[in-house]
């Protein structure tokens, strides 16, 4: 059931920044620098963000300086091995600078932190982190903050909270011109390889008048890019009762007066409908690029991954897709590799890539998870030929890629300029592909 934070609680945090000020002036510092580094998806950046708004709030100021810093927080990912393994990397280099900064405060946040293993690591390991906090406790950043302060001892909040919505949090974005706006958090599928719905906990939705004020005062802010996320945002709602869906959700924002585009992510083939993409076609202002993560092309695979869907049907969707929305992109996920996957399994999600003709994928070879079904199960075929099928499906990508991207040259594309960078504008177009 999902639980509010109440203004009292809200408040009660400000009483607890407003310690966190005093205790680094009492130390002479009158603006103490923080340096937040964020792993993974897109949620974790908009964590970050409100976490940057809370330290603003604590008296912080911002550097990307290590040794510049007063405060160090790491808001970390539990996909992949590899992102784990990034961060531990970056924790062990600040051993000697914590040695030479006795008040430097370093800090383990996110994903990666809500695993009881991972937190216990960090105890035995990198004593000198003062503080390890998980995924549903971000609204008590300040409590926690001037509890690790005051404490000869590392502190470690990592307690399990599924339904919690903190509302009217402080942010402080790292755009001007784009903008995060989750709308819902935690995950429902336990697809058996995911570590995602053990650490973010059961789904739950923001209430829809909230969502409508956040995504009004952007657009009044000048915003031009709102993107809503969510582990699942096609299922935004179900749980609440709210009486609004994800694709009415849609085209509230999309009348929404103003000139913007409206992305989204991530979503789920299994709870993509038709309806949904009858909405992208009726709304002007929703990007024509659709990121449907297919996993694997081959029924089995699918099955033991508790995907809840077929071959046949994501095809199906993608067909409807494309008659209502011609010009719409899609993207996806892909995990070669997974285990018990065999060579023709594999050929299977080649032929449904070239089927398909994705405009770009995010592949990866299969991390196992610890707590997770998948990473019981036996995992016969070897490194090395994970890594050739890996390169074999991103040659088949390239290829695609290059010729979707042919097709556009001398054409005019309505873009946002996002960069300039080594001589060049850089625009994201509608269906998000990238032009220099």
């Amino acid at each position: 059931m999902t639980r509010i934070i109440t203004q009292e609680e809200k408040d009660a945090q400000r009483v607890f920044a407003d310690a966190v000020r005093e205790y680094y002036a009492a130390l002479g510092i009158a603006q103490p620098l923080a340096l937040v580094r964020t792993f993974g998806c897109q949620q974790n950046v908009s964590d970050s963000e409100h976490i940057k708004g809370m330290l603003a709030l604590m008296g912080f100021g911002f550097t990307e300086t290590p040794e510049d810093a007063d405060f160090i927080l790491f808001n970390t990912c539990a996909v992949r091995e590899h992102a784990s393994d990034r961060v531990f990397g970056n924790v062990g280099r600040l051993k000697s600078l914590k040695r030479e900064h006795k008040n430097l405060l370093i800090a383990v946040c996110g994903c990666m932190a809500q695993q009881p293993h991972i937190a216990e690591k960090l105890r035995e390991s990198y004593p000198f982190v003062g503080l390890v906090f998980g995924t549903h406790v971000i609204h008590r950043f300040p409590e926690l903050m001037l509890k690790a302060l005051r404490s000869r001892e590392p502190v470690t909040e990592i307690p399990v909270e599924d339904g919690v919505v903190a509302e009217g949090l402080p942010v402080c974005r790292d755009s001007h011109f784009k903008a995060w706006l989750p709308i819902m958090n935690g995950c429902n599928n336990f697809c058996t390889y995911c570590i995602v719905p053990y650490v973010r906990g059961r789904e739950r939705s923001r209430a829809p008048e909230d969502i409508l004020a956040e995504a009004r005062a952007l657009v009044a802010a000048g915003y031009k890019e709102i993107t809503l996320l969510g582990q699942n945002v096609n299922s935004y709602g179900k749980a609440e009762g709210y009486g609004m869906r994800f694709s009415d959700l849609l085209r509230a924002i999309n009348d929404i007066p103003g000139d913007f585009i409206l992305r989204f992510m991530t979503s789920h083939p299994r709870d993509a409908s038709r309806e949904l993409f009858d909405t992208i076609a009726a709304c002007d202002k929703v990007s024509r690029h659709f990121h449907l993560p297919v996993q694997a092309g081959n029924d089995r695979v699918l099955k033991v991954m508790n995907r809840h869907y077929t071959r046949e049907q994501y095809l199906s969707l993608i067909r409807y897709a494309r008659s209502v929305v011609p010009d719409i992109s899609f993207t996806s996920d892909i995990i070669v590799g997974f285990p018990g996957e065999t060579r023709a399994e594999f050929e299977d999600t080649l032929s449904l890539v070239k089927e398909v003709g994705f405009t770009s994928l995010f592949t990866f070879i299969y991390s196992p998870r610890v707590g997770t079904p998948a990473a019981q199960m036996p995992d016969p075929v070897d490194a090395d030929t994970k890594v050739a099928w890996l390169r074999e499906l991103t040659a088949i990508q390239e290829e695609i890629s290059g010729r979707i991207s042919a097709r556009l040259v001398g054409t005019e594309q309505r873009a946002l300029l996002e960069a300039r960078r080594d001589g060049y504008t850089e625009a994201r177009m509608s269906d998000n592909r990238v032009v220099r």
